[in-house]
């Protein structure tokens, strides 16, 4: 790769100071939330670090409850005119009586997989030292260190997504000093047996069903369910191992090395799960190797994605000695521990990879880690935001490869939403998605059609999943320029979504704009003569959602140069939706009619859809909604659930409010003490391993907030690069290495004193880049100079910036 060396760099990337990436506690975890998560994109690990009686809780990402197929309601489409009529006459109470009969069943449910149970031979009354219980994030190691009378004990654990199994290393100082039992065990029905001395069998069933409210009469039904099996063994070791019918004995090892495997019956979205999970076990086994080849493996596959991206802010000395669960408490005291944010954007990118990798299934709300039977919202995905922020960081910060799970999911939905859009309202072009999805890749309303006696329409009556989801496809081209990943997987996926909405927008009789009727504002309400209500017509968010999915898949098959009739019905429609509108309070409008109220502190502000993720409100485009984004944001506060504070840091970002920013990231790291299991639908923050906490436990704020200090630091969706266009003040020095911008740009930024130092982008399309800064900007080797550039580049190249003396 050829360089364009600038005059002369400040600082070399060489001699970058480094952010410590290892979290680390000085106790074994007591609740689940302390635990450390391992994972591969399918088999997922919580390991507690406890010394005599340790527990490593699994999952895998296919094994759900199988309850939700079928779920279009043949009885829709012909309520579907009354519905509408009852809108806009402003009858909203009809209209919410008849979505009720229109909604199919609840999604499926997550289910925990099973447990390891290593029990040591330590004596009982031998006190434990220097104990450390650590995960390296730069390596995702886990380890636990401890001493008993003068015995140093180390465990070492991974999970491999090459050889797709959790890998356990168990080592002495002192020769024959390591002896345990290995058990298996699991919340769902199961049976162990040993093969031999050194395999230890879970065969499992789990439930066909599980109830999705506390109330209903049938809460656990095993008819129906998937099979499952998990596998471990003793696979190196210098010690005796023995067995009984269902456990493992390891005695006088100075070290043991256990591999540990899972399958499930899952045969695909669309079929039953019929699968041999032993079959997939044996091929598993087959082709794992010797321990240091496995973890040689492990770290050239990890460390090929994380390594690309370091974050580094100048911090404090002090805080670093501590352990992570202390520096979290006393980070809303004392929020100067820079490094522990920077250690929280790369967890985020961390679980990235450890939750999302090709060829398994997309995050749902807790990722890939849940030991809930009942878990809460059953762990599915829920599309009208939480999905989508799961793969917020996936481009931006350098995982793009971790994003296909979700693209392969997007695919089965538009399989299953043609069905859905045709069954529920007679359409037949395209496809629609729904605010709830499952392993099964529903796309039917949520509600159990009418039986349940809750009754939650502002969130059930949403039509914008597919549309929404779609854009992911969009943003992966935008910062790829992968032309044929857009035509062959994303412009179908995209047109067929618009080709839905096409259909399913209706000319409002009162303006003449096209609305879309049914409308909610996700899981939020407005007031109407007196009392509150849902169901509504043309809601900010749906629009905003139709406008930037029209707008896309114009240029997208301008791209392509395809579908030029379809490109001008589009074009047609897309003048004609409903604008924006700002309100009596100088607010964005939430709804079709001024009905927001400045004291509503909703913890969903869907209507800010426009400003992040989409790119609609910016101030290159009209200053008035920037405004009015800006009073929405100040009448619903800072307060809410840890994704929803998530999002508000994105949305400062792409304001660029920097210091408002990180005064949302602070709050974020709210301390949760995971033994208060009350649940809370505001005041969230983190728990003591690092996830977001709702709470209950959601993995959305996670990267939420990851993708949201990548804005602060790298913004590109007006197709300019903006260099620190959110720096807070607070983050006086430092760097970024390793950011992608659209056009398949990667960006290194340096500053100091809160000022650009240097600034290295390299291309990986030879796109002509544009990029910006406050300050006067000089590009080395080139008479080019202002605070906005516009330079061709070759791709493989690099060419470097700094500020114009």
């Amino acid at each position: 790769m050829r360089k364009i060396l600038l005059f002369c760099l400040i600082t070399l990337h060489a001699s970058y100071a480094q952010t410590n990436l290892r979290l680390w506690y000085d106790k074994p975890a007591e609740v689940w939330e302390e635990a450390i998560p391992l994972g591969n994109g399918k088999m997922g690990g919580m390991v507690f670090g406890k010394v005599r009686n340790e527990r490593i809780q699994l999952n895998d990402n296919t094994l759900w409850t199988n309850q939700s197929k079928n779920g279009d309601n043949p009885e829709a489409a012909a309520l579907l005119p009354a519905l509408r009529d009852q809108i806009f006459k402003k009858k909203y109470g009809e209209a919410e009586a008849t979505w009720r009969k229109m909604q199919g069943p609840y999604s499926s449910s997550y289910l925990p997989m099973a447990d390891v149970e290593l029990d040591f031979d330590h004596p009982a009354d031998g006190p434990v030292d220097q104990y450390s219980r650590s995960l390296d994030l730069s390596t995702a190691i886990s380890r636990v260190e401890y001493s008993i009378k003068g015995v140093k004990y180390t465990r070492e654990y991974f999970i491999s997504y090459p050889h797709q199994v959790m890998v356990i290393r168990l080592t002495a100082d002192r020769p024959g000093g390591l002896g345990f039992t290995a058990k298996l065990s699991s919340t769902l029905k199961y049976k162990v047996s040993t093969a031999g001395n050194t395999v230890l069998m879970l065969r499992g069933e789990a439930p066909g069903y599980v109830a999705s409210r506390p109330y209903y009469p049938e809460q656990v039904v095993y008819e129906g369910g998937m099979k499952f099996e998990n596998r471990l063994t003793v696979w190196e070791t210098d010690g005796t191992v023995t067995a009984t019918d269902s456990t493992l004995r390891v005695e006088g090892a100075t070290e043991a090395v256990l591999v540990i495997g899972g399958a499930t019956g899952f045969n695909g979205f669309d079929q039953d799960p019929s699968l041999d999970p032993a079959v997939e076990l044996q091929r598993i086994f087959k082709n794992v190797k010797e321990y240091e080849a496995l973890k040689s493996g492990h770290l050239k596959d990890y460390e090929s994605l994380f390594n690309r991206v370091s974050f580094y802010i100048e911090s404090p000395e002090e805080q670093k000695k501590m352990t992570t669960d202390k520096r979290l408490r006393g980070f809303a005291e004392n929020p100067t521990d820079y490094e522990l944010q920077t250690q929280y954007f790369q967890f985020g990118r961390y679980l990235m990879i450890a939750g999302s990798r090709a060829g398994g299934r997309p995050m749902n709300l807790q990722g890939l880690w849940n030991d809930h039977l009942q878990p809460p919202w059953r762990s599915n995905y829920t599309i009208n935001i939480n999905t989508e922020m799961n793969y917020w960081p996936a481009e931006s910060t350098n995982l793009a490869e971790c994003h296909h799970p979700l693209f392969n999911f997007i695919g089965e939905l538009a399989q299953n939403g043609s069905k859905t859009a045709r069954v529920n309202y007679g359409i037949e072009a395209g496809w629609v998605a729904h605010h709830n999805s499952d392993l099964w890749a529903i796309t039917h309303p949520a509600g159990d059609f009418s039986r349940d006696k809750s009754y939650y329409p502002q969130a059930f009556c949403w039509q914008m999943g597919g549309a929404w989801l779609s854009l992911h496809l969009w943003e992966h081209y935008r910062f790829s320029k992968d032309k044929r990943f857009l035509k062959k997987k994303a412009y179908p996926l995209m047109k067929g979504a618009a080709r839905f909405l096409m259909e399913w927008l209706v000319a409002d009789p009162e303006t003449g704009y096209w609305v879309t009727a049914p409308s909610t504002s996700p899981e939020n309400m407005f007031s109407f003569e007196g009392k509150k209500y849902a169901i509504t017509k043309g809601s900010t968010m749906d629009m905003a959602i139709t406008r930037e999915l029209f707008e896309a898949v114009v240029v997208a098959s301008e791209v392509l140069n395809t579908d030029g009739p379809f490109r001008n019905e589009v074009k047609e429609k897309l003048a004609g939706l409903y604008p924006y509108r700002v309100g009596r309070f100088g607010q964005l409008q939430e709804w079709f009619e001024d009905t927001d109220d400045p004291r509503d502190t909703h913890r969903h502000i869907s209507h800010l859809f426009g400003l992040f993720p989409g790119a609609q409100i910016d101030y290159t485009k009209d200053e008035s909604l920037v405004r009015a984004a800006k009073i929405t944001l100040a009448h619903r506060g800072d307060a809410g659930t840890g994704w929803s504070m998530a999002w508000k840091v994105n949305w400062w970002a792409r304001l660029r409010e920097g210091n408002k920013a990180q005064d949302m990231l602070v709050k974020a790291f709210n301390y949760m003490n995971p033994a208060d299991k009350s649940v809370k639908m505001t005041g969230g923050g983190t728990y003591p391993n690092l996830f977001d906490a709702h709470p209950p436990f959601q993995i959305d704020g996670n990267f939420g907030a990851t993708a949201g200090m990548a804005e602060m630091l790298l913004q590109s969706h007006t197709g300019v690069i903006q260099l620190l266009p959110a720096l807070p003040s607070a983050w006086k020095t430092g760097h970024i290495r390793g950011l992608r911008a659209r056009g398949n740009f990667e960006v290194d930024v340096e500053w100091k004193d809160g000022k650009l130092v240097s600034c290295r982008i390299t291309s990986l399309a030879g796109e002509t880049c544009r990029v910006a800064y406050e300050h006067s900007l000089q590009l080395q080797g080139s008479p080019v100079s202002g605070k906005t550039l516009t330079f061709k580049t070759r791709k493989g190249e690099s060419y470097f910036l700094a500020l114009n003396p």
